[in-house]
């Protein structure tokens, strides 16, 4: 019987998030690890032995095109020297004196960036409440060597899997994980909708104790529990994101929201006949909204005085405009007959409206809203929000190369999805390429400046100095996504 229970349970919550487009700050981490006696790969099966490229030692990198994270100019020539997991020594060709007995790469013709920081990743997509065992592997093969899920359908399965990769028995990112997804009356049954503030606190104690540092709101949240969401978030140092409708950007982040996602297309703030504390009015501000009006940039400055980041997820929306909405023949290879006969029959019929330009010229609102963000001073982090087409990992790629289409520089965009993403979680090791921070970084074959899709070529993605084969876990895993 307690079988039966669990499978219609998942039962349930497939048919729920199937039903959910899944368009959609972890306590202020100041820790630097502590390097003494480090071991990567001690108690990893033998079976993920294949998968790796450099195990252990210290190793120099030579002759680099370094795009460090911090936004700061490229820098070429450049000699990083890597031991024990964390950077040791970063500089110029010239000035960094290299170790004896040290294994020397050079990447004449290269670029290395830190690992992508995803800050909208979940383990899920619309039909499968799980996906984390070859999502984890998909985002690390590309790059991606942090993410923070925003949202669980199956937390206590994310909250296992992140388990299993720290003790080194799985290779994927370090996991963040998240709560169940809030909401409220008319939201989707099978979030969380508080029945009153002690069913509330008591059922975000309950994930807190589990370990969870996110809490996500969606949609539907009516604005008295944000009030009380954001309170007990924050007294447990937890903190509090949300894909907002009822509740407006400005709202939000007076009452200390710390993350909003999806940029112009969640905001609710410029709707006509928008109704308190509902997902209620008008969109046609999307395609009429004068972005460089003052009741915009008054939106935007009120979230930067408050220290409220935006998360960025272009790919998924780029995913539902009909004549951009192409999956390439790596996307195809990753995905299960299932999920290519989806994207087929989508591309169907897409091709019969591909003239329609509405939804191209909404994501070119919607980038110049984050550019102008950023360009103002506005945390702005980037995401996945895999579904549709769109893979863990290989989205990310492609939010990096829609960030060149929106303006911004490559330094900028690496930024975005490295250094930015760091700030937001609250984390001095990681994000940049810094001496004494932990070494997760890639290797990219082709100068990334030149060449915006160099961004999918991943040779090599190391994180805590460990390297992996990026090509060797892609063809484990051929065919397997969506199965």
């Amino acid at each position: 019987m307690g079988i039966c229970k669990t499978l219609i349970t998942h039962l349930i919550i497939i048919l729920a998030f199937s039903a959910i487009g899944c368009i959609e700050k972890e306590p202020t981490n100041n820790f630097v690890p502590n390097h003494t006696d480090y071991d990567p790969v001690e108690g990893l099966p033998d079976s993920l032995h294949a998968f790796l490229k450099y195990k252990t030692g210290t190793i120099a990198f030579t002759n680099a095109t370094l795009i460090d994270g911090t936004g700061g100019n490229l820098k070429v020539n450049q000699t990083v020297v890597v031991n024990n997991g964390v950077f040791e020594a970063i500089g110029s060709d010239s000035s960094i004196t290299i170790p004896e007995n040290t294994k020397v790469i050079n990447l004449k013709g290269k670029t290395m960036i830190p690992g992508i920081i995803g800050m909208h990743n979940h383990l899920h997509i619309p039909g499968f409440p799980f996906v984390g065992d070859i999502a984890s592997k998909l985002y690390l093969a590309s790059g991606v060597t942090t993410i923070q899920t925003a949202g669980a359908a199956i937390p206590h399965l994310e909250v296992d899997l992140s388990k299993r990769i720290t003790a080194g028995k799985q290779i994927g990112p370090e996991i963040i994980t998240s709560a169940p997804f809030i909401t409220g009356k008319g939201g989707n049954p099978n979030m969380i909708i508080p029945k009153n503030e002690e069913h509330l606190r008591d059922t975000l104690q309950h994930w807190i104790k589990q370990g969870v540092n996110w809490i996500k709101v969606y949609r539907n949240t009516h604005p008295n529990d944000l009030e009380i969401i954001i309170d007990e978030a924050h007294k447990n140092n937890v903190k509090v994101r949300g894909h907002l409708c009822s509740i407006t950007f400005e709202e939000a982040t007076k009452m200390g929201i710390d993350g909003i996602e999806h940029g112009l297309n969640s905001a609710s703030d410029f709707r006509t006949n928008k109704e308190f504390g509902l997902c209620s009015g008008g969109r046609e501000y999307i395609d009429q909204l004068d972005l460089n009006s003052p009741k915009v940039k008054k939106l935007q400055q009120l979230m930067i005085y408050n220290q409220v980041f935006l998360t960025s997820t272009l790919s998924i929306y780029e995913a539902s405009v009909p004549n951009r909405a192409y999956a390439d023949q790596r996307t195809q290879n990753m995905m299960s007959p299932y999920l290519l006969n989806q994207y087929t029959e989508r591309r169907v019929r897409f091709n019969q409206i591909k003239d329609d330009l509405t939804r191209e010229k909404r994501l070119k609102q919607i980038m110049q809203f984050e550019y102008q963000f950023f360009k103002m001073g506005g945390l702005l982090c980037s995401g996945v929000d895999a579904g549709r087409h769109v893979l863990p990992g290989f989205g990310d790629q492609r939010n990096f190369e829609l960030f060149i289409e929106a303006g911004f520089s490559t330094e900028e965009a690496i930024q975005v999805m490295t250094g930015n993403g760091a700030k937001a979680l609250g984390r001095e090791d990681i994000g940049i390429i810094k001496a004494g921070r932990r070494a997760d970084f890639v290797i990219l074959d082709g100068d990334l400046r030149v060449d915006p899709s160099t961004i999918e070529k991943v040779e090599t993605v190391f994180k805590k100095g460990i390297g992996y084969d990026p090509q060797k876990i892609l063809s484990d895993i051929n065919g397997s996504f969506g199965l």
